[in-house]
């Protein structure tokens, strides 16, 4: 199966020049959803995790089953303000300024190795956070997986060293 043939090109969204991939009618074919979790567990079982942490929002349409896939744990890693407990924080940059990212305080314990999933990997900005986020919790990040890389504006190599990165690429 082909997943590219269920992710929609949006063009100039979400502003003009970008072309927005829409994993929409990837997400509502159950068949192909079904699929898509499936081999990302298969491509990931081997990084051993004891806990899979995700991004807000897309990161977690991916990162939940799999981690119910996997028979582990899942974290969920949001902007400020959106977690109901106490929290740990940290601020990266982007292409285009900073950002923060934040997880409960008890979410990862030290030493847990953990899978890192998200949606798409495009300059790695959002990558780099989550991972200086499960260091700061005493994590050792074991691995990163997308769906999507946008390998013209080089994520990967930015997160090159960082950690043990596998892309699924389309």
């Amino acid at each position: 199966m082909n997943l590219r043939d269920h992710i929609r090109d949006v063009p100039n969204f979400p502003k003009e020049g970008i072309v927005y991939f829409d994993i929409t009618p990837l997400l509502a074919d159950p068949k192909v959803f079904q699929y898509t979790i499936d081999m990302m567990a298969e491509r990931f079982s081997e990084y051993k995790a004891d806990k899979i942490a995700a991004a807000e929002a897309r990161g977690f349409i991916f990162g939940a089953p799999l981690a119910y896939k996997l028979g582990i744990g899942f974290v969920p890693i949001r902007k400020p303000g959106k977690l109901p407990y106490d929290t740990i924080s940290v601020s990266y940059d982007l292409e285009y300024g900073s950002d923060s990212l934040c997880m409960h305080v008890d979410a990862i314990a030290k030493g847990e190795n953990v899978l890192l999933i998200d949606d798409v990997l495009a300059t790695g900005g959002t990558a780099e956070g989550m991972v200086k986020l499960v260091e700061k919790a005493g994590g050792i990040v074991s691995g990163i997986g997308f769906l999507i890389e946008l390998g013209f504006l080089d994520g990967a190599g930015r997160l090159k060293g960082i950690a043990n990165s596998h892309l699924l690429k389309l």
